[in-house]
């Protein structure tokens, strides 16, 4: 059997119509799981909504890049530990949580990365491996708490 297409011009052009409508995807839309917007907004708000937010949940601030992000670290529980298969090693759960402006607009999009990290600290012996995505939809309760603090701050 011999497929044949009697019009692989309009074949040629759906499929980059499709492919490129992926692609295109708003910035206010983008992001990974847990991914929030903060409206009319500047990085100096976000970042305090930030400071304020994240120790509330026990994470203390471990750094940053301004304005482009700031990170967070919490010791993790036991049944993490042996999650990750860290006997006898502690884990830190790390938040990364970059700030992307979106263009001709004070709003800015807040995305969460998150990571585990094994020996924290330790020259030579630290380990950091990202978590899959599910583990950044944990943190949207958070965002959303940052949006409400910051939003309205206008921009800069």
């Amino acid at each position: 059997m011999r497929l044949t297409f009697k019009h692989p011009l309009l074949l040629i052009a759906s499929l980059s119509m499709i492919v490129s409508g992926c692609l295109v995807t708003p910035v206010e839309k983008s992001g990974a799981l847990g991914s929030v917007t903060v409206t009319n907004s500047n990085p100096s708000a976000i970042i305090a909504a930030l400071q304020n937010v994240f120790p509330q949940y026990g994470y203390t601030q471990s750094g940053g890049h301004y304005p482009s992000s700031v990170s967070f670290n919490k010791d993790s529980n036991k049944i993490a530990n042996v999650m990750w298969g860290s006997y006898g090693q502690p884990q830190t759960i790390h938040v990364k949580v970059s700030i992307i402006p979106i263009p001709g607009t004070n709003n800015y999009r807040l995305s969460p990365k998150v990571y585990t990290v094994t020996s924290q600290g330790e020259a030579g012996f630290e380990s950091k491996r990202p978590l899959i995505g599910l583990w950044n939809s944990q943190f949207e309760p958070l965002l959303e708490q940052v949006s409400e603090k910051a939003s309205g701050a206008g921009g800069l």
